[in-house]
């Protein structure tokens, strides 16, 4: 039972990472006429209205340990939330001063940082399985970005504290969601992006020409909001928070590290980019580092069969 709901959590979250790399190719054609934060601000906001609901079905208690898990969970989703907007805003900077190549490989560090983030935030050491697990994912993210690291700027600055901003939020997912109640700490979580959002693009995008523009009624960013909204942050983020209530940290590192294999998946089905060589074997890297996450249950399972066939 424990090792069926575990693959069954490990096909979500590689579900939740195939939907991010793409619907990749969506954002990147809606943000190239709507500003990022913009985006970011309408998809999030519809994306917490969507999980209001949600909020309704939770059972009310009168214990003396509710409001301690009320102040929790309200800490944990603006925490959280914070990390991710870190995460998404850094991330959007660093492209104006890097290629998105560098931008791309720097971000998918955050798998590399999710143990240290983890020893240091929760006192949890990650496996030797996951170490190269992680380290298999690493060197594949280097080859599928045709990265060069010889000259470093602003913006690959700015990328590694976006990864940091990332890994931060799935570390801080993992030591919230224990205890709390899912869908509130996602709720908190999308929120607080949204807010965040919010206050960036009313300093720093020009949002009274998007609403006089009509802009917002293109087909392209229509699609694209309603896809990303739903899927890509509502169901996902809730899926995630849940999930992570039984596994680490480390492991959902390694698996959301399959995402930019998607995202080159959808660029050869959308627009016909094939990979060459080097980014093949880059992406059979990453496959292979999430692969090894699978290896210590293998042996578990096989160690009790063989303990209860004796």
């Amino acid at each position: 039972m424990i090792q069926r709901f575990r693959w069954l959590s490990d096909g979500v979250l590689l579900s939740i990472a195939a939907i991010w790399g793409m619907t990749f190719v969506l954002v990147q054609d809606a943000i190239a006429t709507l500003p990022p934060f913009s985006f970011l601000a309408i998809r999030f906001s519809v994306a917490v209205l969507l999980l209001l609901p949600f909020l309704r079905s939770q059972p009310h208690t009168s214990n003396t340990s509710a409001e301690y898990r009320s102040a929790r969970m309200w800490i944990g989703g603006i925490v959280i939330g914070s990390f991710l907007f870190m995460g998404y805003a850094l991330q959007t900077f660093s492209l104006l001063y890097t290629t998105s190549g560098k931008s791309g490989f720097l971000t998918g560090l955050s798998v590399t940082l999710v143990p240290l983030l983890s020893w240091l935030v929760l006192r949890s050491r990650p496996t030797r399985t996951a170490l190269i697990g992680v380290g298999c994912a690493t060197v594949g993210l280097y080859l599928l970005a045709f990265v060069d690291i010889r000259s470093i700027n602003p913006g690959d600055i700015l990328a590694f504290l976006c990864a940091i901003g990332f890994g931060l939020q799935i570390v801080y997912t993992g030591k919230f969601s224990t205890g709390t109640s899912a869908s509130q700490i996602a709720i908190l979580q999308l929120a607080t992006v949204a807010i965040l959002s919010t206050i960036a693009a009313l300093f720093f995008e020009p949002w009274q020409h998007i609403i006089q523009s009509g802009m917002m009624l293109q087909p392209n960013i229509i699609i694209a909001l309603v896809v990303t909204a739903v899927f890509a942050t509502a169901i996902a983020y809730l899926a995630q928070t849940h999930i992570q209530k039984y596994t680490t940290p480390t492991r959902v590192a390694l698996i959301f590290a399959s995402e930019p294999v998607f995202a080159a998946l959808a660029d050869y089905l959308w627009h016909g980019i094939a990979l060459g060589p080097r980014a093949l074997i880059g992406c059979l890297l990453i496959l292979g580092g999430t692969l090894l996450t699978e290896l210590p249950l293998a042996k578990l399972t096989l160690r009790q069969h063989n303990k209860d066939s004796r």
